[in-house]
């Protein structure tokens, strides 16, 4: 198994606390706590795993999916057939600004896939408050092969 993929899933169940704080051990790691955290969670799976991201807008990798798409396009590390552990961004109101990002881990069908991730839960999914397994459609989204 991916090792970005193994440590993402142990982090499963995992809430900020308090609730509604957005404070979280990620946040406590990267430097920014109370913030809005699903690219920082991101950011410390690739970490933890020994496959730290470059600086993109912090030193231990992103914080916000407009700056890491940007960074990402602009790499060419963009892909439509993402593998197990790649990054990907939702733009949830197909309006061009991506509001969530988390790691994908498996096609389930065609059009929907499996993804682990940080900040979601069911009826809030872009601050959210847990590290959660998640099933998405691909409609709106981006993938990002960071090649590890």
């Amino acid at each position: 198994m991916n090792e970005i993929i193994r440590i993402a899933q142990k982090e499963i169940g995992q809430v900020e606390k308090p609730v509604n704080s957005n404070k979280t051990k990620y946040g406590k790691w990267f430097g920014l706590d109370g913030v809005a955290w699903c690219g920082i969670f991101v950011s410390w799976c690739y970490a933890q795993a020994g496959f730290p991201l470059p600086k993109i807008g912090f030193p231990k990798g992103y914080a916000g999916c407009q700056t890491a798409v940007a960074y990402f396009k602009k790499n060419g590390m963009t892909t439509t057939s993402p593998v197990e552990g790649d990054i990907v961004f939702f733009d949830w109101n197909s309006d061009g600004r991506y509001d969530h990002t988390g790691i994908f881990v498996k096609w389930i069908t065609t059009d929907t896939f499996e993804t682990i991730e940080g900040n979601t839960a069911v009826g809030n999914d872009s601050n959210g408050g847990q590290v959660m397994r998640r099933n998405r459609s691909k409609k709106t989204v981006i993938f990002v092969n960071v090649s590890v």
